[in-house]
């Protein structure tokens, strides 16, 4: 497999770093700033991107549209780590080639993976007793730039998804009182923490905790580079990261 990297910040070395380690071939390194001797390009050029066997994109938002209408128009399969644009959704779809192999996803990690799963489990048991309360609170380092994390993003979707008596998220500090159909998500930023998210079931006498602390960035970029060589087999189309989980789990 021929990996393109777009974006070579923090995560983008880290799955450099990765592919080394893996054996797996970096053709392109794509970034517009970056003054690295592993960038082999400002821009996304066409015939250096379809030397690609695949594009594992974790770029910034401002572009990211932009860059998967690129990858859909020439038919490059693309792994969109890049958060910040799920609102778009719609539109990514509309523009989506017949042939064009797209997987998304705020956090690749296989044990985030499982984490939203087991989660989902819990807010199930959760739903039908209602003596709990429900938050969300995450930790990441000092420069990250997204607030709150495409992971605690997903965590608060299966949430709502899941807790009949919960319609809402608050991001953020509240001011006074929250709605009792909210769900309050509170993000800090601290030094150079990878990531740590919590969810927490809190009833008037106990609290449940649900924690996943990844101890680097690491297994963001296994999950990503394991994400790849799945999307490669697959038949086109526009995935997201449960697709790719479904056959690891057998869909549990």
């Amino acid at each position: 497999m021929n990996v393109g990297i777009v974006g070579f910040g923090k995560m983008g070395k880290q799955i450099y770093s990765c592919c080394m380690s893996r054996g797996i071939a970096v053709k392109e390194v794509f970034d517009p700033i970056c003054a690295d001797s592993q960038v082999t390009s400002k821009t996304l050029d066409k015939d250096k991107a379809l030397s690609c066997d695949v594009l594992i994109d974790f770029s910034v938002p401002s572009g990211i549209i932009d860059n998967i209408r690129f990858y859909s128009d020439n038919s490059i399969p693309a792994v969109i780590g890049t958060t910040g644009w799920y609102d778009r959704i719609s539109e990514v779809r509309s523009f989506m080639g017949s042939e064009s192999r797209i997987i998304y996803s705020g956090n690749f990690s296989v044990g985030v993976a499982v984490f939203l799963r087991i989660i989902r489990k819990a807010a199930e048991i959760i739903d039908r007793i209602p003596s709990y309360d429900i938050a969300v609170r995450e930790v990441h380092h000092s420069a990250k730039a997204d607030s709150p994390s495409g992971t605690a993003r997903m965590i608060s979707d299966v949430l709502l998804s899941n807790i009949s008596r919960k319609d809402d998220v608050l991001i953020g500090n509240a001011e006074g009182k929250i709605s009792d159909k909210a769900i309050q998500v509170v993000s800090q930023r601290v030094g150079r923490e990878p990531g740590l998210h919590d969810v927490v079931f809190d009833s008037e006498a106990d609290t449940i905790t649900l924690s996943h602390h990844a101890r680097s960035r690491m297994g963001f970029a296994l999950g990503a580079l394991d994400a790849a060589e799945w999307l490669i087999r697959q038949k086109p189309g526009l995935y997201s990261i449960d697709d790719f989980i479904d056959e690891l789990t057998g869909g549990v």
